[in-house]
């Protein structure tokens, strides 16, 4: 019993818990076409940080969520923008409009906008997934970063660094708040990224699979259907991403075999092929983006009921370490 309560006076003194305002260091990833205002607002309830995934959303879209989520939740949200994304300066500028209070950014140079937004008042946290580009963030003048390893979904490095070589790569290299993300879905697996030198932990894929979730019902059931080693990285040539192996990525998997050039993938890619798999469910033909946890992931549940189990299981993992070396 006093281990427990020495655990939770250590979440008092958290980083990431004081900068967000939150009670759990625990953060949803801003995932395209699965994290609108019914997700985040869920989670932000539930006392993690919910975040508004804007990189499917066109800019109305995105103050309409916005105002949907502050509604739903008086407690800390924020949204994550894609630096990539090409209305990006829209997006910002919602955001400012909006009084958004916390902006998580990625795919992107760290400087470009961190300035702006702090110069609002917006909090700024970068994604990275490498210790050169934590740096930068670090001389950019982010408030918080992410590390995130090879094993995540969506979007991810090309050094297939992961989160358990990362993290402490990070840690030794910049002293700002330090999140983790990469292969983290449950309690266990945040226990792990805190002992690595994380201060908080980033999960996408556990999330997917909720009913807040705005992911079509035929991408959740795939997701807890998935088999370790289902998931695999690909078009390292374009940007990285991991998917689930179905007849798309099969089809991208042969061409990179027999050598196929940047304009022969992007053609086979095209347009829409991520909101056709995750949003329309279409598991044939579609981009169906998730991380290697998805192996572990076996039931679809209430994001406040997974921000809970999660929180629980970390400190009761916390504490039997902590047993263990008494």
């Amino acid at each position: 019993m006093l281990l427990l309560k020495n655990s939770l006076k250590t979440m008092q003194s958290n980083r990431i818990c004081n900068l967000f305002k939150i009670e759990k260091p625990i953060i949803q990833a801003g995932m395209i076409w699965c994290s609108g205002w019914e997700l985040a607002s869920a989670v932000s309830n539930a006392g993690g940080l919910g975040l508004i995934g804007s990189g499917s959303m066109y800019p109305e879209i995105l103050r309409e969520q916005i105002k949907k989520c502050q509604v739903a939740t008086n407690k800390p949200f924020g949204v994550n923008v894609p630096l990539l994304y090409p209305n990006i300066e829209d997006h910002i500028k919602i955001i400012l409009d909006e009084g958004v209070k916390i902006v998580f950014t990625s795919a992107g140079n760290p400087k470009t906008y961190t300035k702006l937004l702090k110069e609002n008042g917006i909090t700024v946290v970068h994604v990275v997934s490498g210790v050169k580009f934590a740096v930068k963030c670090a001389e950019a003048g982010v408030d918080a970063i992410v590390a995130e390893g090879f094993e995540a979904g969506g979007h991810n490095g090309r050094e297939e660094t992961t989160t358990m070589v990362l993290i402490p790569e990070v840690r030794k290299a910049v002293n700002l708040p330090l999140i983790a993300a990469g292969g983290i879905g449950f309690g266990s697996q945040m226990a792990a990224a805190f002992c690595l030198g994380a201060e908080g932990v980033q999960i996408g894929s556990r999330f997917v699979a909720t009913p807040e979730s705005s992911a079509h019902i035929n991408f959740k059931n795939a997701v807890i259907t998935t088999p370790e080693g289902g998931t695999q990285l690909s078009l390292k040539q374009l940007t990285p991403v991991r998917l689930i192996k179905n007849d798309f990525f099969n089809k991208v998997s042969a061409l990179e075999q027999q050598g196929a050039s940047t304009e022969e993938l992007s053609i086979l890619l095209g347009r829409g092929r991520a909101k056709k798999g995750m949003f329309e469910g279409d598991l044939i033909e579609g981009e169906l983006e998730i991380g290697q946890v998805s192996a572990s992931i076996k039931e679809i549940k209430p994001a406040a009921e997974i921000v809970d189990e999660i929180y629980n299981d970390f400190l009761q993992t916390i504490n039997c370490v902590a047993k263990v070396v008494s």
